[in-house]
């Protein structure tokens, strides 16, 4: 019994002391650093609708789907965009033939996805289109292509921050900075430029304007947060 207990006792006082030894006694400094940037996106997919129109409200002069899609492809490779990077989105002309028998004024119509890198080169491909054979254009969506590299970049920077502001601080009351114990992920915020859908005006389609819509295209801004725990000498 004796024995007993004083095995108990032994391991009672090493688990006393195992636990006192997992208390962290160091003193700390908790920061937060933070980076951020603009860029403009380099990858914008726009949707372009193309629509059969006639002449003078003439059935007889009507201007062909294929028509317009040519001034499309030659506007494309003009612009020295890929043909891979124009693909077809949307068909409203799958059953021409037999709209066209029932109704002669059947106005067929189609929707195109573009890739581009640079919107100028958008305003110089639809300004080589038929205007009135432009139903309208709106931006679908955009990235940036390398904003992976860059958000790497700028955590390393936000963490190079906090543990500039641990520094100063802890050094104003005469200690210094250790090691870091501890970082947190404060998480991606990237905001998405905001922009506007662009409907070609019926002027335009009247022959008013002869010029692509003018589009105010905004920047992507990355804004990260990195916490670290880092210990005080």
């Amino acid at each position: 019994m004796k024995k007993l207990l004083i095995f108990a006792s032994i391991a009672f006082f090493g688990l006393t002391t195992a636990m006192a030894q997992q208390v962290d006694l160091r003193r700390k400094i908790n920061v937060s650093g933070s980076a951020e940037t603009e860029v403009t996106p380099d990858i914008i997919y726009i949707s372009i609708s193309l629509k059969e129109y006639l002449k003078d409200g003439n059935s007889k002069k009507k201007v062909e789907i294929t028509t317009l899609e040519n001034q499309l492809f030659t506007a494309v490779q003009k612009a020295g965009i890929a043909k891979e990077n124009l693909t077809v989105s949307n068909l409203n002309s799958w059953n021409y033939e037999t709209e066209k028998k029932k109704n002669p004024d059947f106005l067929a119509s189609k929707q195109y996805r573009l890739k581009v890198s640079d919107l100028n080169k958008f305003n110089d491909i639809i300004g080589s289109i038929d205007p009135k054979g432009i139903s309208n254009t709106n931006i679908e969506s955009y990235d940036y292509s390398k904003i992976e590299s860059l958000k790497k970049d700028l955590k390393i920077k936000a963490l190079l921050s906090a543990k500039e502001k641990a520094a100063y601080m802890v050094e104003a009351l005469g200690d210094k900075l250790g090691s870091v114990i501890e970082i947190q992920d404060g998480g991606d915020n990237v905001i998405q430029p905001v922009y506007r859908n662009y409907t070609m005006k019926s002027a335009m389609a009247d022959g008013a304007a002869e010029s692509a819509p003018e589009i105010d295209f905004k920047k992507i801004k990355l804004n990260f947060t990195v916490n670290a725990v880092f210990e005080i000498k």
